[in-house]
């Protein structure tokens, strides 16, 4: 495995440039995680397309990640505390799901040539350990935290512009009116705003009361900024939205 120096490796997001979490392309100011919505479609596919080597290894928690020069992997097996890290140049021209599974089929081969020549699984996989990196980072940088998030059709928050960290177990319903409130301000046709505009913010801000009666909420595993990969079934899952104090 190719060694890239600590100095070439540069901050996952660029400062004050907000990026696709899946592409990497700079991303317009109305769109907040994805370019579009097969781009986080198509490298989730692709990643749990590669999970066989992670099981072989017997990875716990795995996560990916990249910046404009370099796509990293990060891998913490079962038993251990200590993180196991591969880099790969990003490629010119490449997605860094591309690069991804150029990194794959470099792993794989060496574990396969490892398996040929001793005949032993137990040492391909060290061998495959062996030439990752292991840098100096806390355990929990892999190992995901718990989020809780409101079960609620994310459409229904974009109209009313809330998010769902503004739901919180307490006040739900003085949040929905507030946003439905501001949102009426601005597209009621009293006002001059569209008929069509104000019916979806009247449906949203009734489905949200709604489920504001007896709310539910969902609990994710992730980071706000990786792909997190779960040994434990076997799949990748997509970053997530952090939770933030309401304001």
């Amino acid at each position: 495995m190719q060694e890239i120096p600590e100095t070439f490796v540069p901050s996952v997001k660029p400062k004050n440039q907000r990026c696709c979490l899946s592409c990497g392309k700079p991303l317009p100011a109305r769109l907040r995680r994805y370019c579009a919505m097969s781009c986080p479609q198509y490298l989730l596919a692709s990643l749990n397309r590669r999970t066989g080597l992670l099981q072989t290894l017997s990875i716990r928690y795995g996560t990916f990640y990249f910046s404009r020069f370099v796509i990293i992997m990060d891998l913490l097996p079962y038993d251990s505390e200590q993180i196991y890290s591969y880099m790969l140049p990003r490629s010119a021209g490449k997605r860094p799901v591309d690069d991804f599974c150029e990194l794959s089929n470099i792993l794989g081969t060496l574990w396969w040539n490892e398996k040929n020549r001793t005949k032993k699984r137990y040492m391909a996989s060290r061998e495959v350990l062996n030439r990752a990196r292991r840098p100096d980072i806390p355990v929990n940088s892999v190992m995901p935290a718990a989020l809780t998030v409101p079960s609620v059709r994310s459409s229904n928050l974009i109209t009313l512009e809330l998010r769902a960290v503004d739901l919180a177990p307490n006040n739900l319903d003085q949040r929905i009116r507030n946003a439905y409130r501001r949102q009426a301000k601005k597209h009621h046709p009293d006002l001059g705003g569209s008929p069509e505009t104000f019916i979806k913010i009247q449906e949203a801000y009734e489905k949200l009361q709604l489920w504001a009666k007896h709310p539910t909420f969902i609990r994710k595993r992730g980071f706000p900024d990786k792909w997190l990969y779960e040994g434990a079934c076997n799949r990748w899952i997509k970053p997530i939205i952090p939770r933030r104090n309401p304001t």
